[in-house]
């Protein structure tokens, strides 16, 4: 994550807009099934875990020598990047999340209404949370004290864990690796986050690269059961012909810093059929869907994609977290989906295994909502009229029945006497209930409009809180 972190709402909301252009259709029966079956579920879990956590800081990046904020070393070692980098990777010595207990992290996000997870099995610093053959820096090396646990190998159980409960689960994995010897050479130290030597010197070296990362995620897709999402990030390692050189970030990519993605994705979809593979920020037919980072775009894409987000204002662990409140989760939740996207929504564990309280908390209010509104999430596209939003509704679409949802106020915790819907072209005979009660909703068409008078009752108790849903059936 932290992709482009300098630049981020203005290239992603651009990028959105241009980027559908460029999306291939998956042509693989097997994959249109999965990513058909994916588009209806809305509503994931990801997170971000590493040893990183035991010092509070960003994932990753710190150890990435750019000028820029989330890049900045902060503590004992900072003043010096190799003392620095030898004491984050000496973390992985210390790493003992006693409390890890991936059941209860099941059992919380279903309840809140989340059905697929992607997990980081590897992030930009190369410290694998699976068991990898390829190298010891890893959870499962005897360095690691927590690799005498039964349960060291946290991918796997965390997949088994979700899958028991019938979750879709994704694998997160960087393509860069910055303690990879093939990628940081040690004799050239790093300038910034691409490989620190000659691609066309050493192409010898960066073939080496590339084979490790292909067993690694050979070893992803045949030791770890049933995947459905194969998530890569790191796209400044993508092919020559993908680079943007008039966006800033592509600029110091070397030609033919790829991977080898037809090669990659033909042993995925062998070992996993159906498998969708998301090779994020490079367009093409290995970009299965698309992924707007911490915003969502102004206008629904017209293409398969998913904002990834933070519960809190951090991918990674921090001590003491801001998390957003169940208000702006759920009305996320909802524009997200009235533009046809799904929320993979980011809750970051801490060193002990154990996520904050409040993360349980925001889990659970949001599936308090889902128990009386998901009919308006799950399965729902944006309206075939193209109206997804307006004044404070917005909408979604399920067959004939069209759902709009008012979104409350912060302090609106009283619902109006009076709604006034506009623009919907509902016929004189549409029928229309307020999910979670059984009252009759009294309602006219009166110069187009649709006009809903509530009762007291109605007015004074709600259904929920944040978010209200009115079913139209035509």
């Amino acid at each position: 994550m932290r992709l482009f972190l300098a630049l981020l709402f203005l290239p992603l909301t651009l990028t959105a807009q241009q980027h559908p252009h460029q999306y291939i259709q998956p042509t693989d029966p097997l994959v249109r099934q999965n990513l058909d079956e994916w588009r209806d579920l809305k509503f994931g879990l990801l997170m971000h875990w590493g040893t990183y956590s035991q010092w509070g800081i960003v994932e990753s990046w710190s150890l990435c020598p750019e000028d820029e904020g989330w890049c900045e070393r902060r503590g004992p070692f900072a003043a010096d990047w190799y003392g620095y980098k030898k004491a984050y990777e000496n973390l992985q010595t210390s790493f003992r999340p006693t409390r890890f207990n991936p059941e209860k992290w099941a059992a919380a996000a279903q309840a809140a209404g989340m059905r697929y997870v992607v997990f980081t099995t590897k992030h930009h610093d190369g410290f694998c949370m699976f068991d990898s053959k390829q190298t010891d820096y890893k959870i499962t090396d005897p360095k690691c004290p927590f690799s005498k646990s039964p349960r060291a190998d946290v991918t796997r159980e965390i997949f088994n864990a979700f899958r028991e409960k019938k979750f879709k689960v994704g694998a997160y994995f960087s393509k860069p690796d910055w303690h990879s010897p093939d990628f940081w050479w040690p004799y050239f130290p790093p300038k910034d986050r691409n490989i620190s030597y000659d691609l066309n010197k050493y192409p010898e070296r960066y073939q080496a690269f590339k084979d490790f990362t292909f067993r690694q995620l050979e070893e992803l897709c045949t030791n770890y059961g049933r995947l459905d999402l194969l998530w890569l990030d790191g796209a400044w390692v993508r092919p020559a012909n993908t680079i943007d050189r008039n966006e800033s970030w592509q600029r110091g990519i070397p030609d033919g810093q790829d991977l080898d993605m037809p090669k990659i994705a033909a042993m995925a979809r062998q070992k996993q059929p159906g498998i969708l593979i998301v090779d994020r920020w490079v367009p093409g037919e290995y970009e299965n869907y698309l992924t707007p980072e911490q915003g969502i775009p102004p206008t629904p894409l017209g293409v398969p994609w998913e904002t990834c987000m933070t519960m809190g204002g951090s991918w990674s662990y921090v001590f003491e977290e801001n998390y957003k409140s169940p208000h702006q989760l759920i009305h996320t939740l909802c524009q997200v989906v009235s533009k046809g996207g799904n929320l993979l929504l980011n809750i970051a564990p801490g060193p002990d295994g154990e996520w904050h309280p409040e993360a349980y908390e925001r889990l659970q209010a949001i599936g308090a909502w889902m128990a009386v509104n998901s009919e308006a999430i799950y399965g729902t596209d944006t309206p075939a009229s193209g109206l997804f939003q307006r004044d404070k509704f917005v909408f979604t679409q399920k067959g004939e029945i069209l759902y709009a949802i008012y979104l409350a106020d912060e302090q609106e915790t009283k619902m109006p006497g009076q709604i006034r819907l506009t623009g919907l072209a509902l016929s004189s005979t549409a029928r229309v209930e307020l999910l979670g009660v059984e009252t009759k909703i009294s309602q006219k068409m009166e110069g187009g409009d649709l006009l809903l008078q509530l009762p007291e009752s109605i007015q004074q108790n709600p259904p929920c809180g944040y978010a209200w849903v009115f079913k139209i059936q035509q």
